[in-house]
């Protein structure tokens, strides 16, 4: 069995040894990175692997697979203008959050916790939910009050308990990471846990392998947590450092305007979320998230990528929708975030590649 590496805390270099249930740093109580630096195998090497993100095998922290459901491998298709999509939303729970959540189940039957336990505003509870499943593994997944209903009934098939928080995605954060300190839990965290990056990184070893060894000039990400967008910066790093691709692409993290912390510190020319920023209700609900603990990490990374931040509004996110349905792409609002920030011409001449995160039968159409 592969041995686990060690976590670190990017903030003060604290050290957790691999195969701890620590779940954040035990100074700072703020997320942990992994001391793993893998080479990606070379373009030629991956014919006749498994078709799965597994195929990538050498840059990911875990050995051969026992609960996989086949994710990865999700189509390319061209939209428009240079830009193109990538169809996470034909996992197999529905949405990109299967590339993180395989991760944690294999590191909890590793672990051998007593429980699991994961929040989430819908797509990452039903990915760990799903998972455990497959595991065997029980699992419990703290949501928000007003989380689509057919998110909670996906959840609950897949035989998680399911614990509905009074309040904003913040309170059921909140309350799962008090639940998380318990002994012999296991917190099946998509943000603090950075294994859950080291699946999500996978979506670029895709498109750098569906482009034949290269990749666009912008990747365009929709950011909450910024989960996807660190992954990728993940992937490019290690792309680049192997030699494999010769220029990094620049990051565009997409945020709704009615919930931008982050677009409002880039815009500042901050570090580091600038106070507080005022927000509102939005159709995109998996990226409503006012105060990522991740934040500092994500403005770094955009920054480095000689990148930037965009903002769509409620009306763009509906015109968008339907666009995509137009062209037979059924997409959730969150979804659809990063085609609404690009499709009216923002990326110029340059190539470029949104997700499509979440499949529209999650939420059903924005407006009615």
């Amino acid at each position: 069995m592969t041995p686990l590496p060690d976590c670190y805390c990017p903030s003060d270099g604290t050290r957790v040894p691999g195969g701890s249930l620590l779940w954040c740093c035990p100074v700072c109580r703020g997320p942990l990175d992994l001391d793993f630096h893998p080479t990606p195998a070379p373009l030629k090497s991956l014919s006749g692997r498994a078709n799965s993100l597994w195929r990538y095998a050498e840059t990911l922290p875990l050995g051969a697979p026992s609960v996989s459901l086949g994710e990865g491998r999700t189509p390319l298709v061209p939209l428009r203008d240079g830009i193109s999509a990538k169809l996470d939303f034909l996992m197999p729970t529905l949405s990109f959050k299967d590339r993180g959540a395989v991760l944690l189940a294999e590191l909890a039957l590793r672990l051998e916790p007593r429980r699991v336990i994961a929040d989430s505003s819908g797509n990452a509870g039903t990915a760990i939910a799903a998972y455990c499943a497959r595991a065997r593994l029980p699992c419990t997944v703290y949501v928000p009050e007003g989380t689509s209903a057919k998110k909670l009934e996906q959840i609950g098939a897949h035989g998680a308990r399911l614990e509905v928080v009074a309040g904003d995605r913040e309170a059921a954060a909140t309350a799962a990471r008090a639940a998380a300190d318990a002994e012999g839990t296991f917190y099946a965290s998509h943000v603090f846990n950075p294994y859950f990056l080291h699946g999500t990184k996978t979506y670029v070893h895709e498109l750098w392998e569906d482009l034949g060894g290269r990749l666009p000039d912008v990747l365009v990400v929709p950011v909450g947590n910024g989960t996807l967008l660190l992954g990728a910066a993940l992937a490019v790093a290690e792309l680049h450092s192997a030699g494999l691709i010769d220029r990094r692409p620049a990051l565009y993290g997409v945020q709704a305007a009615a919930v931008a912390p982050l677009a409002h510190a880039w815009q500042e020319g901050s570090e580091d979320l600038a106070g507080t920023t005022p927000t509102a209700p939005t159709l995109a609900e998996g990226i409503a998230i006012p105060r990522p603990p991740r934040a500092r990490q994500i403005l770094r990374a955009v920054r480095e990528s000689g990148g930037t931040f965009l903002t769509v509004t409620e009306d763009q996110i509906r015109h968008a929708q339907r666009d995509l349905a137009s062209m037979g792409l059924f997409v959730e609002a969150t979804g659809v975030a990063c085609w609404a920030a690009v499709r009216e011409g923002a990326l110029g001449e340059r190539s470029g590649v949104v997700p499509l995160c979440g499949a529209g039968l999650k939420s059903g159409l924005a407006g009615g």
